[in-house]
This record gives C-alpha cells, structure tokens and sequence, in this order.
C-alpha cells in the first residue's frame, strides 16, 4: 500500500523519480554549485537538464508555465 500511496503522488506533481550514478567527483562539484545557487543537489539537476534542453531547442521556454495554468 505504501508504494501506490508514493506513486500517487509523484505522479500529483507530474514529476517522475529515478536513481542516477555520477562519480564522486562530480557529484561534489554540482553540490557546491545547488550550494551557491541556494538549491538541493536534485534541484539544480533539474534546472540543468531543463537549461539544456531548451537551449538545444528540444523544450520551449513556455512550455513548463504553459502546463502549469
């Protein structure tokens, strides 16, 4: 029951949860950057990833507060 109760509300915030392995190295490097930029570690991947991808065109600028309203 606790998974459904977990998945449920994951899937509430439209977000979806998954391991990721990085070397330590960098694991390091990007906690001292979320640090500077006052984010926890998974926030500032999520900001990477989402500055990549609509700097490569992939996702338009809009498009995150388009699906929010």
């Amino acid at each position: 029951m606790k998974s459904e109760k977990t998945s449920k509300s994951s899937e509430t915030k439209g977000k979806k949860s998954f391991v990721i392995r990085i070397d330590e190295a960098t694991y390091k490097l990007v906690e001292k950057w979320a640090n500077d930029e006052f984010r926890s570690v998974n926030g500032q991947i999520e900001y990477l990833l989402h500055q990549s991808l609509v700097s490569s065109g992939r996702k338009k600028k809009d498009e995150e507060e388009d699906k929010d309203e």
